[in-house]
């Protein structure tokens, strides 16, 4: 959950919250406007701005924090005028962010920053995806919203659905996970396989899933997340069946690291692996701290656990973590036609001997778990790790 503690550190900091409670959207540039405006048209203004503020709160696609810094910057020079509130210290990010978007706007009118924020809110409303797919989408993946559920020739394939969002995992979409598996567990297949939708993998945890801070404070976000990730790398290490990972391209934190806990690993040859923690002033999560020095020998696992190397596919199989890596253009077929041979094995036999192969590491691995989650969640806490996310996230905001 590697992403899961930047997003853990950066709601310490960086929440910058929408006017009216509003959702995030797609990114967009600020449409022109009029400059000069005649009575009627302002108070046509003020009615759209009204409605603006309802529509802005039924949005369902997240979008990301320069969005909301934008809106809110509109709501408050709309509201309130020129920005008037002294500059909040550096070490404040959230409320200087906010200061920053606010003060950029100069002396934009009241009139012109609403007006502003209408034409935002409206661009956002025709960039969200129709009802009509969104139902197909629902309909066919049996009550999933974040995946994409099939069982077809003895597999149950279980794929990340947010290609939009490099298939970042949600709060939603941990939880959708483990339900997923535990059904794959007691279903008819004989194998599992987890695979994504569109150009990544997994790019790891969504940095949205934390924004919130519950009643409880950063305390209980950070033992809430301890107590979800535990959770959900527990469901892998007691899966029954023979799983196997179809890595379609780039993979990111825990999708890295929950990899050793996987029967066979493929990739195509454009896929990378990446576990930043200790650029984020973090610990290693999915059982890697134990599973990835035994794959791949202490100094690699040192690599890429502490120093966070980016690992290419073919270094990924040399050192042991992917099972065989194949060209892009024949990924899907060539992996589908074995994995269809492998759905034809007899089921009890299979299932018995993945118990003989992993059955004896079992306590181990939780033991594992719940040590890395205990961890993690002291990391996230830490002003160590804050300091480490401000950073990343400052030296982002420059590119």
């Amino acid at each position: 959950m590697a992403a899961a503690a930047s997003a853990l550190c950066l709601a310490r900091r960086l929440r910058p919250r929408l006017a009216c409670g509003a959702r995030t959207a797609y990114a967009v540039c600020f449409p022109v406007v009029q400059l000069h405006m005649t009575g009627a048209a302002m108070r046509v203004s003020q009615e759209e701005f009204e409605k603006a503020k309802d529509q802005l709160k039924l949005l369902k696609v997240d979008p990301g924090n320069e969005v909301k810094l934008k809106l809110y910057a509109l709501f408050k020079q709309a509201t309130e005028g020129p920005c008037s509130s002294p500059k909040p210290s550096m070490l404040d990010f959230v409320k200087k962010a906010k200061w920053d978007a606010w003060n950029s706007l100069g002396s934009l009118s009241k009139d012109n920053a609403r007006q502003k924020y209408v034409d935002l809110v409206l661009s956002l409303v025709s960039s969200e995806p129709s009802s009509k797919a969104k139902d197909t989408t629902s309909e066919s993946k049996q009550g999933y919203e974040t995946l994409q559920v099939t069982t077809t020739d003895n597999i149950t394939k279980i794929m990340l659905n947010r290609p939009d969002k490099k298939n970042a995992i949600t709060t939603q979409m941990y939880r959708e996970i483990i339900q997923a598996v535990e059904e794959a567990a007691k279903d008819d297949s004989v194998i599992t396989v987890v695979t994504g939708n569109g150009d990544y993998y997994c790019s790891g945890n969504d940095l949205n899933n934390f924004t919130n801070i519950p009643s409880g404070g950063i305390e209980k976000m950070a033992k809430d997340g301890a107590v979800l990730l535990e959770d959900f790398v527990s469901h892998f290490i007691d899966f029954p069946k023979p799983l196997i990972a179809v890595v379609n391209g780039p993979a990111v934190g825990i999708s890295v690291t929950l990899l050793g806990l996987f029967d066979i690993v493929y990739a195509t040859d454009r896929a990378t692996f990446h576990t930043p923690f200790s650029e984020l002033g973090q610990s290693p999560e999915g059982c890697s701290s134990y599973m990835f020095p035994k794959i791949m020998g202490l100094p690699k696992a040192n690599e890429m656990l502490l120093f966070n190397r980016k690992v290419t596919a073919r270094e990924a199989c040399t050192w042991g973590l992917v099972t065989e890596v194949f060209p892009d253009k024949t990924f899907e077929k060539e992996v589908w036609i074995r994995l269809k041979a492998y759905a034809n094995l007899p089921k009890n036999s299979l299932a018995l001997s993945k118990q003989l192969i992993r059955g004896v590491e079992k306590e181990m691995l939780h033991k594992v778990n719940c040590q890395e989650c205990e961890r993690l969640k002291e990391r996230w806490l830490s002003d160590e790790c804050m300091n480490a996310v401000l950073k990343f996230f400052e030296k982002k905001s420059k590119l």
